[in-house]
């Protein structure tokens, strides 16, 4: 799908966002990043440590885009699309974790 494309609803989007995770390591960089963010994210809770939430959003993306930048090789959807692949990086990570989308 052309990356130009206006996308109204996430069922539209998804497409598109798995097409461009289509290298594996980016895939694994993705999941690993989201695993740790999830991990920082109850520590947060935990702990009650506001740091830690930043610090989740932060380590996240760096995972993610290390694997579009330089596995991929395409600019993360993040930038045009940030509400619908945030959504879709939890929905990949989901598919990932029960073995729906290879490792």
């Amino acid at each position: 799908m052309p990356s130009q494309q206006t996308y109204r609803t996430f069922r539209e989007f998804y497409p598109y966002y798995l097409s461009e995770h289509s290298n594996r390591v980016s895939r694994r960089l993705h999941f690993v990043g989201s695993c740790i963010a999830v991990l920082l994210v109850a520590a947060a809770l935990w702990h009650q440590n506001g740091w830690l939430l930043g610090l989740a959003l932060l380590q996240g993306y760096a995972f993610a885009w290390v694997g579009h930048f330089f596995f991929e090789r395409n600019k993360p959807a993040t930038f045009r699309y940030p509400i619908m692949s945030f959504m879709g990086d939890w929905c990949l990570w989901w598919q990932m974790l029960t073995g729906r989308i290879r490792l």
